[in-house]
């Protein structure tokens, strides 16, 4: 393969946000939110140092080298993380959690569909996101199950 041949990458780029939270679901009732979520439901909420990584992929540019220039993903991930995130109350100052459990999995789809807004169509492939060390989400997009 000939160095001008396409190649494809992924290019991955890590932030690092802080929020607090309550797992409570406004379909259930105060004790069966105590028993699903246990400490988790604290109706003062706990907080998180939350790890996100972005990755994009595409073809490697033959002139700049690159999939996507590091500098604009930056200014994406500043948008779409950052700054609706960093430092908030997810469930209070984050209006797609008034009606949302603001579970890991939400946050990942949630910084999913910001991302989706602002990069270049069909560049986004993976946002993963550390709650702690021990709870990991992965999200690529997929809105159901395949069925079997």
């Amino acid at each position: 393969m000939s160095p001008r041949s396409a190649r494809l990458a992924r290019l991955s780029r890590s932030v690092t946000f802080s929020a607090c939270h309550r797992l409570h679901s406004k379909s259930l009732s105060d004790e069966e939110n105590l028993k699903l979520f246990g400490k988790c439901n604290n109706p003062n909420g706990h907080g998180h140092n939350y790890k996100v990584t972005v990755t994009v992929r595409g073809e490697i540019d033959p002139v700049s080298g690159m999939v996507m220039n590091l500098t604009e993903l930056k200014e994406y991930l500043q948008e779409a993380i950052m700054d609706p995130l960093d430092h908030k109350n997810l469930d209070k100052d984050v209006p797609y959690f008034a009606e949302v459990v603001s579970t890991t999995e939400n946050v990942a789809v949630f910084i999913w569909e910001n991302l989706q807004r602002l990069l270049p169509s069909g560049i986004l492939y993976k946002v993963k996101v550390c709650e702690t060390d021990q709870n990991v989400v992965v999200y690529k997009g997929e809105e159901t199950m395949a069925e079997k």
